[in-house]
């Protein structure tokens, strides 16, 4: 008498449930969304002008609030603070040349503040991010980070008034934003492929551990998509400290976690990557008879 195997028989919620799964686990083949780990594997089968593309993306997000950061944040501190200068004035070879009272305001704003002490002996402090102190013969700059302070170039002159500096500073801040924008771009750009050329071995070696069809080419793709939740993520804190709903120190908080970020996705994401299927060994006994 042949027993019959038993039919293992499902419900059609635990049918969805393994459809669902194996879906989940699938490799993708939709290489725009860096935002799971699922998203960011399937990067180590698209073109390396897919994946620049989508970097660009994530760099130009991260231009936008850099320079909606430096316009609305710090450069109306320096706007009122040339504003707030005596007419005449300079820095003559390291001196500073000031006729006003002290020690004076000024600007003062909630991420960067001006201020005159020429002894900086006053310990005024502001409550800004960033204070800017001019003294006689150096500046002071206080933050949470503690105080930093820089002498002045001893052979060198300045304007340190309003009438020459309001027109300067109205030519060069255009400049300096375009500047930072495009410093920003190019320099997120190097970051993420340098460090997708530090960071594809270990990634390969992940995959070449876990039977994933992997290689070095696909594992600096998938690399360099894996560094992008985490520059997302350090833009959105960027944009929290522009609203001023994060500090200094939140910030920072912010920069180490998308430093983790990203090792995770490292991490995880070549796991959705489909296994290397083995070749059928040949019988070494089914040669011709």
């Amino acid at each position: 008498m042949v027993r019959r195997a038993p039919v293992l028989k499902l419900s059609s919620a635990e049918f969805f449930a393994k459809i669902v799964l194996v879906r989940a686990i699938a490799e993708s083949n939709f290489a725009w969304e860096p935002a799971t780990p699922r998203g960011v594997a399937a990067f180590a089968r698209a073109s390396l002008e897919r994946l620049l593309v989508v970097q660009s993306i994530f760099a130009l997000i991260a231009v936008f609030v850099v320079v909606w950061l430096l316009s609305g944040g710090f450069f109306p501190a320096v706007d009122t603070a040339i504003g707030n200068l005596p007419d005449k004035g300079n820095l003559i070879r390291g001196k500073l040349n000031w006729a006003g009272d002290v020690p004076k305001i000024l600007a003062e704003g909630h991420f960067l503040a001006f201020d005159i002490d020429p002894k900086h002996d006053s310990q005024l402090r502001l409550p800004a991010q960033f204070q800017i102190e001019f003294g006689e013969d150096s500046l002071v700059i206080i933050s949470l980070l503690g105080e930093t302070e820089i002498p002045y170039p001893p052979g060198q002159s300045f304007y340190f008034n309003r009438t020459d500096l309001r027109p300067a500073w109205g030519a060069w801040a255009p400049d300096i934003l375009g500047l930072a924008a495009i410093g920003t771009f190019f320099g997120l750009l190097l970051a993420w492929w340098l460090l997708a050329t530090l960071y594809f071995l270990p990634v390969w070696l992940i995959g070449f551990f876990s039977d994933r069809n992997l290689n070095f080419r696909a594992a600096w793709k998938l690399a360099g998509a894996a560094l992008l939740p985490g520059a997302l993520i350090m833009s959105l804190g960027l944009a929290l400290y522009g609203f001023g709903v994060f500090d200094l120190v939140q910030l920072a908080f912010t920069f180490t976690m998308h430093l983790i970020i990203g090792w995770i996705y490292l991490l995880v994401s070549p796991m959705f990557l489909n296994r290397v299927i083995p070749a059928e060994g040949k019988n070494p006994f089914g040669g011709k008879k």
